[in-house]
C-alpha cells in the first residue's frame, strides 16, 4: 500500500457513508484535524491556510483526475475539475513557496519542519504541492484509480491486479448494487 501525503489530501473528500460526500476541509478545525493528522502540529490553522489548502487539493483532484484517464474521474470531481493549466500552475506556484533544502532527521520523522524564512503556512502548502509533484512522477501514479464503488469519491492506488475498488467496503457496496440491479430489473 503507498502511504502519500497527495492521496491524504485528496482524501479529504470521501464517501459520508449515508450516500452523500464528506468534505473534512470546510472549517478550521477540520484543517487543524488534517494538519494533526499529517504531523504538522506546529501550525496554527486558519482561515486563510484553509483556503490555500483547499485550493491545492482542488489542483490536486484535477491532476488526479487526469493521471487516470481514460478511466473516470472521481464522482466528486466530474463536473468541477480545475482546468488543467490552472491546477499545474497551483501546484507549482504553490511548491516554490518554499527553497527545498534536503535535511536528515534522525530518527528518520514523517512531521514537517519549518524553514528558516519561511512562513508556517508557506511551508505547508509547499509540502502539499510538492508531495502531489512526488506522487504523480512516481511509478505509484501509474496505479492511481478512481474508486468506481457507488457513492464513493476516493483516488487510490491499486494494489494488485484486479483490484477495482479503494477498500473492501467498497467492494461490497458493489457488489450489492450489481446484486439488486440483477434482481430487480424490470
Amino acid at each position: 500500500m503507498v502511504n502519500s501525503l497527495a492521496l491524504d489530501l485528496a482524501s479529504t473528500i470521501r464517501h459520508d457513508g449515508d450516500g452523500g460526500v464528506l468534505d473534512t476541509l470546510t472549517s478550521v478545525d477540520g484543517l487543524r484535524l488534517f494538519l494533526a493528522d499529517v504531523g504538522c502540529v506546529d501550525v496554527a490553522a486558519s482561515d486563510a491556510l484553509l483556503v490555500r489548502v483547499v485550493e491545492v487539493r482542488a489542483a490536486t483532484r484535477a491532476l488526479f483526475a487526469r493521471a487516470v484517464e481514460p478511466g473516470p474521474p472521481s464522482r466528486a470531481d466530474a463536473n468541477r475539475l480545475m482546468p488543467l493549466d490552472d491546477a499545474v500552475a497551483v501546484i507549482n506556484r504553490s511548491a516554490a513557496l518554499a527553497p527545498v533544502t534536503p535535511v536528515l532527521a534522525w530518527p528518520p520523522s514523517s512531521t514537517m519542519h519549518t524553514v528558516a524564512g519561511v512562513s508556517p503556512d508557506d511551508a505547508v502548502l509547499a509540502t502539499l504541492a510538492r508531495a502531489t509533484i512526488e506522487f504523480l512522477t512516481s511509478p505509484a501514479a501509474a496505479d492511481l484509480r478512481a474508486c468506481t464503488a457507488p457513492r464513493c469519491v476516493r483516488y487510490f492506488v491499486k494494489g494488485h491486479g484486479r483490484q477495482e475498488f479503494c477498500k473492501p467496503s467498497c467492494s461490497n457496496r458493489a457488489r450489492a448494487a450489481r446484486h439488486y440491479s440483477r434482481t430487480h430489473a424490470a
